[in-house]
């Protein structure tokens, strides 16, 4: 379980077919590592298989690199989010991220307003209907705020802080950039215990009132 608030940026190379290699020298968690570990490397949750002080090795699954980032942004030596997974006792400072991928997202704008900046993003159907207003999301391991979005939630934007941006890759985002998303888990449970077994059933006031929600 991670909850979003990165702790390094390291650079992610591909060391076989299956494996990867990240690099993070300056990563604190680093002298806290051991064999076994969960990371999330660019919001998935990967394990730790070899470690030094530079870095850590892990193993990727063909599932994993079709549903990810992970492969494009290993073949180009790109920059990834890192954060290791809760201990207890740890701050949540984001929101409950499990480090499973929902889907491949666009960047569609990058506009600055004042010292922050606006991102815009493309969500596919099973993340969007996740998305919304002021609701929480995980963009390559990141714990952000939807500050909007539209009517169906495939299309929706971020207020990026100065911190936020300079701690993580979003510095480095460009038009048209894939971005791994991950809708908030708690969003996931709701839908599916309101979800009535009819598929023609509506979910609205009449029905949540006669379920005992309103």
């Amino acid at each position: 379980m991670f909850t979003g608030i990165i702790q390094a940026i390291g650079v992610l190379q591909q060391r076989s077919e299956s494996q990867l290699t990240v690099t993070a020298a300056d990563a604190p968690f680093l002298a806290n590592v051991a064999i076994g570990d969960s990371i999330a490397v660019d919001g998935v949750c990967l394990t730790v298989e070899t470690f030094d002080a530079t870095g850590f090795t892990v193993s990727v699954s063909p599932e994993t690199l079709q549903r990810t980032t992970l492969a494009a942004k290993a073949a180009a030596g790109a920059m990834v989010n890192l954060e290791p997974a809760l201990r207890v006792g740890d701050k949540v400072g984001g929101h409950f991220v499990t480090g499973h991928v929902d889907g491949v997202g666009r960047v569609l704008a990058i506009a600055p307003t004042g010292s922050s900046w606006e991102v815009t993003f493309s969500a596919p159907e099973a993340v969007a209907t996740y998305i919304i207003p002021k609701g929480s999301i995980a963009i390559n391991g990141i714990s952000l705020t939807v500050a909007h979005c539209n009517e169906t939630g495939d299309e929706f934007s971020i207020a990026v802080i100065p911190h936020t941006y300079a701690e993580t890759t979003l510095q480095f985002l460009r038009v048209g950039d894939g971005v791994n998303l991950e809708a908030d888990l708690l969003g996931k449970y709701t839908r599916k215990f309101l979800q009535p077994q009819d598929a023609s059933v509506e979910i609205d006031l009449a029905f949540l009132q006669a379920h005992g929600y309103a």
